[in-house]
């Protein structure tokens, strides 16, 4: 297994995602958490404001300033602000993960399995488009193929009857 490196201080925009994403498994598989999501009007309102929150503080701790945040995220600069200070139950959840995994006190074994699965599979999807495409290029090829034989019987036939008439 390849052991993600996650930035507590992220600078640059692969390594905000990365925490970003860290902080939002982090916390779904805290297993307070997965009690919690069990109820599924809970599950829809609060998964969005979970990934809102993550991505704030993510972005915080890249030094961006409330307004880029809020306009990057699509939220007010209030709303941001609130997840931050964990005034919301997703801003503290996440505020409680980010330092957990500070701390080392995250388990993120099962998060970086999951993400090593996600890398993977846009991979191979990346893979299958491309084997697609050569697919494609390929009949394309033995079209011009056929085409240039059908070409060749004929030029052939054309000299065959040439040098049957010489």
């Amino acid at each position: 297994m390849v052991i993600l490196m996650i930035p507590l201080v992220p600078t640059s925009r692969t390594e905000i995602d990365r925490l970003e994403h860290v902080l939002i498994l982090g916390t779904l598989f805290r297993p307070e958490i997965l009690e919690l999501i069990k109820d599924p009007v809970e599950k829809v309102t609060w998964v969005d404001s979970l990934a809102i929150a993550a991505g704030a503080l993510a972005r915080e701790k890249a030094g961006y300033t409330i307004k880029e945040i809020a306009d990057e995220l699509g939220r007010t600069e209030q709303t941001i602000r609130k997840h931050l200070r964990g005034e919301t139950k997703a801003g503290k959840l996440v505020l409680e993960t980010y330092e957990m995994l500070k701390k080392g006190e995250l388990n993120i074994e099962e998060v970086e399995k999951f993400l090593e699965t996600v890398a993977r599979k846009e991979e191979l999807e990346e893979k299958l488009k491309d084997i697609k495409a050569l697919e494609e290029e390929l009949n394309k090829v033995k079209k011009e193929k056929e085409e240039l034989e059908k070409k060749l019987m004929k030029v052939k036939e054309e000299l065959k009857k040439i040098v049957e008439e010489l």
